[in-house]
């Protein structure tokens, strides 16, 4: 009997850790990569961004700040949607655990994106 109790209770902590550890994502799991593609568009370098959800849940409606973003190319708007000071990336959809969105601007000097918003679905 005291063995079904000890599994029991070593069950249940092993669930809340688990909960704990990977049930609360927040802003900090959205990393985001900025590097130079050493190209230039109409005058203005080229600059890769790569968003990345390190958190083992869907994340969506992932809002960045992206305060006076402009850019001498069309960036897809499916992809990276700007909304007076933030972007919405991929249309609001899911970014799902582990993956990756990537888009390009042209402009100097780069823009710092910052997380703003996201939504943890499901974990």
């Amino acid at each position: 009997m005291a063995a079904l109790i000890e599994s029991s209770v070593a069950i249940l902590l092993f669930c809340l850790l688990f909960t704990k550890a990977f049930g609360a994502c927040t802003l900090d799991n959205i990393n985001i990569g900025t590097v130079r593609s050493g190209r230039e568009i109409r005058g203005q370098p080229e600059w890769n961004v790569t968003v990345i959800n390190n958190c083992p849940c869907p994340q969506s409606q992932i809002k960045l700040s992206c305060v006076g973003f402009q850019s001498a190319t069309n960036v897809d708007p499916s992809i990276f949607l700007k909304q007076d000071d933030l972007c919405l990336l991929i249309n609001g959809n899911p970014l799902q655990p582990f993956a990756s969105v990537s888009f390009s601007y042209a402009w100097d000097p780069p823009f710092l994106l910052l997380p703003n918003n996201s939504m943890v679905e499901g974990c």
